[in-house]
């Protein structure tokens, strides 16, 4: 149901006290008043703290820095005035008791009148105390006819036409940005360009980056990788081919739904963190970290707004990668956990996103314990696919030798016993056999000569692996993965 539909519905039922989630005052001021126009004949009262009412001669100026005045207003007006009440940043003053019992006291009063009271905030701040006489409108972002309609408006005031193609691009590339942040886009595109066009698309990413960097719970990550650099995980890699182009506007048109995401589950070190980066840089999208430790805040109910957050801003960069690594560390022992439910509350809240969601936002969860995650994860309908990444088998050995020595070595690289290697370096992990060759490149450096093979070797016999210091938590990793429960990431046996 649209924000008009439902927002229309709650007059006619004459609900007495709506909260409204945005920070679009004046978008929001606008619908609400183009909704009354054609839907209802009520008057409409703002109010914020410092001005007070506005917009209305009689009242101008009243209850300014007065918040228990503002709501004496609304009963002072008389019944046969149909009105609606817009009180901005009203949250919050909801926890001062006076506020609090005056607005109990209007709702009764309010049952049986044509009167609407609106509280307008950013974040969702609702004290107990009141919580059921208020009902929650969420005001969403622009939608495409929205933004649609704003270039329109951009295109005719410069006076040109643009191409239907770059209309759409460009209406894509808006989306999640609210109406002011388009307008101030738009804006500076012209500033840069002397026009709106296909090439101004960077602009809008820059601006999308800039919404990002003011909140420290996302973090965007320039990568390099690619897919190639990795070896082994072939199975995992025709996976990821074949949805290459599932986030594409050509994969809407052909009627696919956006992919949701992977859960990629294995022993430290063997790729998993690499893969999510080397998704992105091969699918050319923007990466975002999530970094979950952050999403814990230690106010009531901080948690589950940052996560709404979370959600609001990687769609509002979307198409892109959310990354969460280690999820597993986030949502361990959640039943021992003293938190009064609010780890089980921001779960709650992250699986119903992502079981619902239709946004082209692409999730790679990395975790290394299966069993530290809560059953509801693992649920079908919540991932595409669960691949479990073991320690690399022989070959797979060969080709992380080889990605990495051709890194290093690009001249070189053939030269090394690659074969021996990958035999001495029994149980290594991809992330192992990095280190081993490094250690290798310290030591004859020292030395002041060319790293061998001898060089590496001896570095691998000096190592001692995840394998052997953790064998038994691995073993029971490894059972599990074998068991048929999950879709292995290698098929090379």
């Amino acid at each position: 149901m649209t924000f008009i539909k439902e927002f229309k519905l709650l007059l006619k039922a004459r609900y007495s006290l709506l909260y409204i989630t945005t920070t679009e005052e004046e978008r929001l001021e606008y619908t609400i008043k183009s909704c009354v126009q054609l839907y209802s004949n009520r008057a409409i009262y703002s109010w914020d703290f410092v001005d007070g009412y506005v917009g209305n001669p009689n009242d101008n100026g009243f209850a300014s820095r007065n918040p228990l005045q503002a709501l004496e207003l609304v009963e002072k007006l008389t019944s046969d005035n149909p009105a609606i009440f817009i009180l901005k940043d009203f949250h919050l003053f909801l926890n001062d008791i006076s506020v609090a019992r005056k607005l109990k006291n209007l709702v009764k009063i309010l049952r049986k009148q044509a009167k609407t009271i609106i509280i307008v905030s950013s974040e969702i701040s609702i004290p107990e105390s009141i919580r059921e006489i208020v009902t929650v409108v969420p005001f969403e972002l622009p939608q495409s006819l929205e933004i649609r309609k704003e270039l329109l408006r951009v295109q005719d005031s410069l006076g040109y036409p643009l191409p239907q193609s770059s209309v759409d691009n460009l209406v894509r590339s808006c989306q999640g940005l609210s109406l002011e942040r388009i307008r101030r886009v738009l804006s500076k595109i012209i500033a840069t360009y002397k026009e709106i066009n296909v090439e101004s698309l960077e602009l809008i990413f820059t601006e999308k980056k800039q919404i990002i960097s003011q909140t420290q719970i996302l973090e965007f990550c320039n990568t390099d990788v690619k897919l190639s650099d990795i070896g082994g995980l072939d199975n995992l890699k025709l996976w990821l081919k074949r949805r290459s182009e599932g986030l594409s506007q050509k994969a809407a048109t052909y009627g696919l739904p956006c992919p949701k995401g992977l859960l990629l589950v294995g022993v430290q070190g063997t790729g998993k963190s690499l893969t999510a980066k080397a998704i992105a840089n091969d699918w050319n999208l923007p990466l975002l970290r999530l970094d979950v430790g952050k999403l814990f805040g230690g106010i009531i109910g901080e948690s589950e707004s940052r996560m709404r957050q979370m959600i609001e801003l990687s769609e509002a960069i979307a198409p892109c990668v959310l990354w969460i690594d280690e999820m597993d560390k986030a949502f361990a022992g959640m039943e021992s956990k003293g938190d009064s439910g609010t780890t089980s509350r921001v779960l709650a809240t992250f699986i119903t996103w992502l079981s619902e969601k239709t946004s082209s936002v692409f999730v790679v969860a990395t975790a290394n314990n299966i069993y530290s995650l809560p059953p509801e994860i693992l649920r079908k309908g919540r991932f595409d696919e669960i691949f479990f990444i073991g320690l690399p088998n022989e070959e797979e050995k060969k080709l992380i030798f080889k990605v990495h020595l051709n890194k290093l070595r690009p001249q070189s690289w053939s030269t090394y016993d690659i074969d021996l290697l990958s035999q001495k370096a029994a149980n290594f992990s991809g992330a192992e056999i990095e280190e081993a060759i490094i250690e290798a490149m310290h030591l004859a450096f020292s030395e002041n000569r060319e790293f061998v093979t001898e060089d590496i070797v001896n570095s691998i016999n000096d190592f001692v692996p995840l394998a052997y210091t953790n064998k038994e938590k691995l073993e029971v990793l490894q059972e599990w993965a074998t068991a048929g429960k999950v879709r292995l990431a290698s098929s090379i046996k």
